[in-house]
């Protein structure tokens, strides 16, 4: 058998003349594998007496690790010779077309949340949020909804399991908790606009258990009906991007405003389809009115100082309404055809920056 410097001198040897990476790898096996000659010399170390191991123990195990660090220092070297020939002979077509990855694209719903932010940027709003799971007081009681309300019954809101004898948390259904919220923070004035997901039990062509609200609210000294129209009628004008958008306020009752008012739109038929814009028919969009006393008074305020008005409409049927689209529930489908449809690319969303009134 070999000795261990035997062994090390012809292995290092070879491993240095080594033409390739397959090559290389067979020296290893041959050395250093588990019937390699350097393997089994180590194999001998349990049949020797304890003298004769601690003097060829250290050889063998340096013959193991000068063989080791040859084959690591060749592999390197072969690797770098490889990547060096190829770096000459290839060459990188930069005329070919790229693969590219499917581009996303923009839902309709956080295009038009981006559109509302922008307009009401323009007019001094700011944009408020606000937790999803609500305490009964900020989402019913500070909004003087009385404890019979129908928006209380189980069929129209979510309950969240109570802890205690508490009252059940709710899921939100509306974004009204949001302007409560801020008036106890905030001291007037106050112009917000509080985008956000809402819940309630119901499901159709038109509905669906989860959507998407936004309301307005403006706190100040002053404020009366003629404020809230303005910036109904500028507001709805900049986003459908017409002229010709003409408002109907309807008397009707909210617990929390007072006066309260249903606003319709007119609509036109254009190319067999209703558009906003023209006076052929009416249609509602969103509910409105000025702050109830007891709403200001909720919130710390002294309501014979502070006046307000405030508003809400759903974002999901500003977006049907403003781009043809038909069914709210496709809205949360994830179908990809619908997307790809509706969806806005990344880079040609439409702007409103040109500002209100431009």
């Amino acid at each position: 058998m070999a000795t261990p410097s035997e062994l090390q001198q012809r292995y290092t040897g070879e491993i240095a003349q080594a033409a390739d990476l397959a090559a290389l790898d067979a020296l290893r096996v041959a050395a250093l594998g588990k019937s390699g000659e350097i393997t089994s010399l180590l194999k001998t170390l349990g049949k020797m007496d304890p003298e004769t191991r601690k003097v060829e123990g250290p050889k063998i195990q340096s013959a193991r690790q000068s063989v080791q660090d040859a084959i690591e220092a060749r592999k390197d070297e072969l690797e770098r010779e490889a990547l060096e020939a190829r770096l000459a002979t290839e060459r990188q077509d930069l005329s070919l077309p790229v693969d590219t990855t499917p581009p996303g694209s923009v839902h309709p719903v956080s295009q038009v949340m981006d559109e509302l932010a922008e307009i009401f940027a323009d007019l001094g709003f700011a944009v408020a949020e606000g937790p999803e799971i609500e305490d009964d007081w900020h989402n019913f009681g500070a909004l003087n909804i009385p404890e019979a309300h129908p928006a209380r019954a189980m069929q129209d809101t979510f309950y969240v399991a109570a802890e205690g004898d508490e009252a059940p948390p709710v899921l939100r259904t509306h974004t009204s908790p949001v302007q409560i919220r801020t008036m106890m923070r905030d001291k007037p004035p106050i112009r917000i606009i509080a985008p956000g997901r809402v819940y309630r039990s119901d499901s159709d062509a038109t509905h669906t258990p989860m959507f998407h609200q936004i309301e307005g609210l403006v706190i100040d000294k002053g404020i009366h009906l003629g404020h809230l129209k303005w910036t109904l009628e500028t507001f709805l004008k900049a986003f459908f991007e017409r002229d010709d958008v003409v408002l109907r306020l309807r008397p009707s009752y909210f617990p929390f405003t007072e006066p309260s008012a249903e606003v319709d739109v007119g609509w036109s038929e254009e190319k067999g389809r209703r558009v906003v814009g023209g006076s052929e028919g009416w249609m509602e969009v969103l509910g409105s009115g000025m702050v109830h006393p007891k709403v200001i008074e909720n919130c710390g305020l002294d309501p014979n100082e502070w006046q307000g008005f405030a508003f809400g409409c759903g974002i999901d049927r500003l977006a049907m309404l403003k781009y043809g689209m038909d069914d709210l529930r496709a809205f949360f489908d994830g179908d990809l055809r619908w997307l790809k449809h509706y969806g806005f690319g990344m880079l040609d969303t439409p702007t409103l920056s040109a500002g209100v009134g431009a």
